[in-house]
């Protein structure tokens, strides 16, 4: 049985095709963190985005840090999808399930950890603290569903059939929308709010989608679901070394925008409000620009499955090429529309005037960034996790004692310039190692 068809090369064209459906739910999911921030940010008060922005920094932190649920799902499916051994798609995907539902177990136990830790490391208000305490009280719960959901992405985004992936992402992102802003601006639960809306979005959304991805498998691939005969030690190895990779790799990420975070919040928190901000429009295009790497992920697997040298380096070309053009638009874009976004997300005049003092940043990044976003991509897809991780650590390192540096000195402005550099760190130390992928062909 084949669910796909595929060519031996991948042009530009095909490559847009396949990542239309991405770019669709990956707007999405940014859009929640817009809504967020601009509902936060019209309250008139900049304590309730203080709080929301170090709240959900911190989360955004714990929880992307377990991204190889996704990623390390993508790699594995795609090249089984390759081989057609469906059989080992679906272990793959009830394993990932059970340690999804540990890891989710240990963060909740460790909560009050994570608040004890904000308190110590941010300089905040104990009127920030306390919105801050609120939010990671009831955002945690959603960890479970949030975790099993990162797999579901990671084994449609194998088996390209990214339709559906995006229809998950899109239906929990919408929930999301529409739960926080009823809460917030019908029930003014601010924070509270806020955070309600993101565990309810998320337990819905995988209700609905587990229920469809059983009969999904069912259907297609003929094969009931069961917990059983998982505990194979050369796959759990396996899995155990590509997921360990991934989460050293995410840590050190996720910890870097952390970090931006955090030197914001020893600027003032007007400054670390306003970061708030603009880091919305870098997510936003990050995850526009993702939806590249998300869809090439499947198709390496799937050529590196096949032996595919010439089908491989055809999308590894047309990829990035493709990536690069649509940076340069959302630039132009952001270049054109900056203002008027900045008007709507907020309406205190300070954090207003700061954020146009910024702008230069937000137009230079996104190009900048989309080769790293790309390289990323192709070293999943083809499962060198400990390509990846070795060089997100070299980038983070660098990145953390250029920034202490550079802020000390030029202030808010030198913390986005070391950021933009960080992303050219993650691209050339990624290239640096991609010759280790052709030896697999």
């Amino acid at each position: 049985m084949k669910l796909t068809n595929y060519s031996s090369k991948f042009s530009k064209k095909q490559i847009i095709l396949l990542s239309i459906p991405v770019f669709f739910s990956n707007l999405a999911i940014p859009l929640v963190g817009i809504v967020d921030t601009g509902l936060m940010g019209n309250l008139g008060e900049t304590k309730y985005l203080a709080a929301t922005s170090i709240a959900t920094s911190v989360m955004t932190m714990v929880i992307w840090s377990f991204g190889f649920l996704r990623m390390g799902t993508v790699g594995i499916v795609s090249q089984a999808f390759g081989r057609a051994d469906y059989r080992e798609i679906v272990k793959t995907l009830l394993r990932n399930f059970v340690i999804a539902l540990l890891i989710a177990v240990l963060i909740i136990i460790l909560t009050p950890l994570i608040n004890f830790s904000i308190q110590h490391f941010f300089n905040i208000s104990t009127e920030t603290q306390k919105l801050i305490n609120t939010y990671i009280n009831v955002r945690v719960f959603s960890v479970p569903a949030e975790l099993i959901i990162y797999v579901l992405v990671g084994f449609y985004l194998g088996i390209q059939k990214t339709q559906i992936s995006s229809l998950l992402i899109v239906t929990l992102s919408v929930l999301n929308i529409v739960f926080s802003s009823v809460l917030v601006l019908s029930y003014n639960l601010n924070v509270f709010g806020v955070a309600l809306g993101t565990l309810l979005a998320s337990y819905i959304t995988l209700i609905i989608f587990t229920l469809f991805t059983r009969n999904f498998i069912i259907k297609k691939f003929k094969i009931i679901p069961r917990f059983e005969k998982l505990i194979v030690q050369s796959k759990i190895i396996r899995l155990l070394n590509i997921n360990l990779d991934i989460f050293i790799r995410t840590l050190f990420l996720t910890f870097s925008f952390l970090w931006v975070t955090y030197q914001g919040s020893k600027l003032g928190e007007d400054y670390l409000a306003v970061n708030t901000i603009l880091m919305q429009f870098i997510i936003l295009a990050a995850f526009f620009l993702d939806a590249y790497a998300f869809s090439t992920e499947g198709i390496i697997g799937y050529s590196i499955g096949r032996r595919n040298k010439t089908s491989f380096l055809q999308v590894v070309k047309n990829s990035i090429q493709v990536s690069l053009f649509t940076a340069l638009i959302i630039s132009i874009l952001y270049l054109i529309f900056f203002k008027e976004i900045i008007n709507v997300i907020t309406d205190i005049e300070i954090l207003r005037f700061i954020s146009y003092q910024h702008f230069i940043w937000i137009i230079i990044i996104p190009p900048v960034a989309s080769f790293c976003y790309q390289l990323d991509g192709i070293f999943i897809g083809a499962s060198q996790t400990k390509e990846i991780r070795n060089a997100m650590i070299i980038s983070a390192v660098i990145f953390i004692f250029i920034s202490i540096y550079l802020t000390n000195y030029f202030d808010n402005h030198g913390l986005w310039f070391s950021l933009m550099f960080f992303m050219i760190l993650r691209a050339l130390t990624l290239r640096f190692y991609f010759n280790k992928i052709l030896r697999k062909f």
